[in-house]
């Protein structure tokens, strides 16, 4: 019987946020082998001492500048596929992040290239990295779902074409008008109105209200 076979346990980072109106993630271009000049997730493997989320944080610093922010992060899954990496047998711990406002960023020395791209222009991606960046990109858009979590990307106080706007960026096509105003004002603590109201027609405004779950959900327009 052969021994236990000798793994690597590495970390990638899917970040994404929206800019110019439609969803983009970060990515850089690998400066080194294997796939290098390709562009990929941010990632790498874990140091001694330091759990996954914490290698993460330091990888996203390392190879695009990229501080540790506030937003949203959970670990999205592990990809485990033997031969995944041409390097040996590498297990990656992958995380999603969706979080607004985030700064442009600098190709650190672990990498050629960093740079937003719009999930849709995504080019050939290293590794299993398009199969990890479809999982994130799915997770945030049901996240939107059932959560609150759109109301990071307004500021406020906000008009529900805008907060709608968020949802059509995410998802790539606008919840339909009337479900979206009757779920989002009809949820306990989705949003609250305030007493001024915007210069575009005297639209109501609002503030982010106190919930941060939407029972039963907002379902995604079919397609």
């Amino acid at each position: 019987m052969s021994g236990p076979e000798q793994v690597s346990v590495a970390v990638d980072l899917a970040v994404l946020t929206i800019r110019d109106g439609t969803l983009a993630v970060l990515l850089v271009e690998r400066g080194s082998e294997p796939y290098a000049g390709t562009w990929a997730l941010p990632g790498g493997f874990l140091e001694a001492g330091e759990d996954a989320e914490d290698a993460a944080w330091r990888e996203l610093r390392e190879e695009t500048g990229v501080e540790r922010f506030a937003g949203h992060l959970e670990q999205l899954r592990t990809y485990s596929a033997p031969e995944r990496d041409p390097r040996g047998r590498v297990v990656s711990v992958a995380h999603v992040v969706l979080a607004p406002d985030l700064p442009e960023p600098v190709a650190g020395s672990d990498a050629a290239g960093a740079r937003w791209w719009a999930v849709e222009d995504v080019p050939s991606l290293a590794f299993d990295h398009a199969e990890v960046l479809a999982d994130a990109v799915e997770r945030v858009r049901a996240k939107l779902e059932y959560t609150t979590l759109a109301l990071q990307f307004v500021h406020e106080p906000f008009t529900l074409p805008e907060l709608r706007r968020v949802y059509a960026a995410v998802w790539g096509t606008p919840p339909d008008l009337g479900t979206f105003r009757r779920k989002v004002l009809g949820t306990a603590g989705f949003v609250e109105p305030v007493e001024a109201s915007s210069g575009d027609g005297g639209s109501l405004l609002y503030r982010r209200g106190s919930g941060r779950d939407v029972q039963p959900p907002l379902v995604r327009p079919a397609g």
